[in-house]
C-alpha cells in the first residue's frame, strides 16, 4: 500500500480525545492492540468515514481469518515505524547507518469493512498497577508530605501518593507521567530547553486522562475541565507535547497488561 500524509496532526487528535467523553474508552476496547496515537488515528478516521468502531486489521490478515475487505472500501493510515539505512562512504570503507522513522501506511481495515464469518470479540486486557510500576522502574514511596493542598509528587523515579486523594489512581497516572515525561529530571539538565511548569502540569494531566479513561476508571471529568480550562485561557498543546502524551499513556497501559499481545 502506498503511504499517505498523517489524517491529522496528533494535538488535533489529543484535543478531540479531551473534548469528547467516551471516545477514548470507546476506542480503546476495539484498538487497544495499536499504540496509542494509531488508536486515536484509527478513532479519527472511522469517525470522518462513520464506520463503527471494530477489531482493526490489514488485508492479509483478514484473509487469513476467512473474511474479505467490500469492494470499494479505502484503507485506514496508521502510522508505522521504518528503518532506513544510510550508507556513509569514507575514504576507508563504506559503512551502514541506520535510523528509524515514522511513516503513514494505508493497510488497515476495521470489520465493518469486511465480509465474511464472525471472529472472536476483543477482550480488553486487565491492567495491573504492580506490575506496571515494576515494568516501568518506578518506586511508589510512602507519602511525607503535610502540605493538606498537595495530592502527589515526584521525584527522580519515585513517587508519592496522599492517603487523602479522592482519586489515588489518577494522582498516580499523572505522578507517574510526570516521571517517564522527563519533568523530575529536567532540573538537572545543564543545557537545553525546560518544559514550562504549567505546560509540565497539563502533560502529566492529559496522560491521567487517557489512562483513567482507556481503563474506565473515574477522575477523567477532573482532568478533562483542567486542560479545557488551559485551553481556555488561550494556550495550545504543542504537537510535540501531544506526541510525548500520546507516547507516555501507551507505555503506562502496556506496562501493566497481564496480556501484552501487540498485532500492529
Amino acid at each position: 500500500m502506498a503511504s499517505s500524509t498523517a489524517p491529522a496532526a496528533f494535538a488535533d487528535l489529543l484535543r478531540q480525545a479531551v473534548i469528547e467523553p467516551g471516545l477514548i474508552s470507546a476506542a480503546y476496547s476495539q484498538f487497544h492492540n495499536y499504540s496509542f496515537g494509531n488508536v486515536m488515528l484509527a478513532a479519527f478516521q472511522c469517525q470522518q468515514r462513520e464506520l463503527p468502531f471494530g477489531p482493526l486489521a490489514t488485508f492479509p490478515r483478514w484473509k487469513a481469518l476467512g473474511r474479505h475487505v467490500k469492494k470499494g472500501e479505502r484503507a485506514l493510515a496508521l502510522c508505522r515505524p521504518v528503518t532506513v539505512r544510510v550508507d556513509e562512504d569514507d575514504d576507508q570503507n563504506a559503512e551502514a547507518r541506520r535510523f528509524t522513522r515514522f511513516i503513514f501506511k494505508n493497510a488497515w481495515f476495521v470489520l465493518a469493512q469486511t465480509e465474511g464469518p464472525d471472529v472472536p470479540r476483543l477482550t480488553l486486557p486487565s491492567w495491573d498497577q504492580t506490575r506496571a510500576l515494576a515494568a516501568l522502574d518506578v518506586k511508589e514511596i510512602a507519602f511525607s508530605t503535610t502540605n493538606g493542598n498537595i495530592m502527589g509528587y515526584a521525584r527522580q523515579r519515585e513517587i508519592a501518593i496522599s492517603p487523602l486523594s479522592p482519586l489515588p489512581h489518577k494522582t498516580r497516572f499523572h505522578e507517574v507521567a510526570h516521571v517517564l515525561l522527563g519533568h523530575t529530571t529536567e532540573a538537572e539538565q545543564a543545557d537545553g530547553d525546560l518544559t514550562p511548569r504549567d505546560l509540565r502540569e497539563v502533560e502529566a494531566e492529559a496522560v491521567a486522562l487517557l489512562c483513567c479513561e482507556a481503563l474506565g476508571l473515574p477522575g477523567a471529568d477532573y482532568s478533562r475541565g483542567y486542560i479545557q480550562n488551559w485551553w481556555g485561557a488561550g494556550n495550545a498543546i504543542p504537537e510535540r507535547s501531544a506526541q510525548k502524551i500520546l507516547k507516555v499513556a501507551d507505555q503506562i497501559l502496556r506496562a501493566g497488561r497481564v496480556e501484552q499481545a501487540v498485532q500492529e
